[in-house]
């Protein structure tokens, strides 16, 4: 337990740090969340090791090797668990630095290669936790997104 509180921690990046926040509940939380949502609608997600949970719907073709560094591009869309769709490139691929994304997305992309499409249930520590990004995401949000991963650099 002291390992998994040691990775949050050590996972955030530009947070402000609260030294009376303990991640570890609302992981807990997120986790049980997650867990209902795919037994109730039937989602055949693998839990990772890291606690994403995700769906590796094409695997696409490649041998790319991620780095912070990749630049990707993909075609997605991001829910809330109760349907709300927060975001969306509408089908024109948008592109990241992977390093530039959130954690979900860092752990999550590199499953797949070029062509490939995963759908990724991401508890909210690996999303924006506490932070909320804008008003169509509450804090502590878990995030449901599908992504099409069109090209790879």
């Amino acid at each position: 337990m002291i390992c998994l509180a040691g990775c949050f921690t050590a996972c955030k990046k530009n947070v402000p740090i609260d030294d009376s926040y303990d991640p570890t509940p609302q992981f807990k939380a997120d986790t049980a969340a997650i867990a209902a949502f795919v037994k109730t609608n039937n989602v055949p997600a693998i839990k990772d090791a890291s606690g994403i949970f995700y769906q590796i719907i094409s695997p696409g073709s490649g041998n790319a090797s991620y780095l912070t560094s990749t630049v990707i591009s993909a075609d997605y869309e991001g829910r809330l668990l109760n349907g709300t769709i927060f975001d969306s490139s509408k089908g024109t691929p948008a592109t990241f630095k992977l390093g530039n994304v959130i954690l979900g997305w860092q752990f999550g992309i590199q499953k797949i290669q070029k062509g490939g499409k995963i759908r990724l249930i991401i508890p909210s520590y690996y999303a924006y936790g506490t932070q909320s990004p804008s008003p169509s995401v509450p804090a502590n949000s878990v995030l449901d997104f599908t992504i099409t991963l069109t090209d790879v650099q």
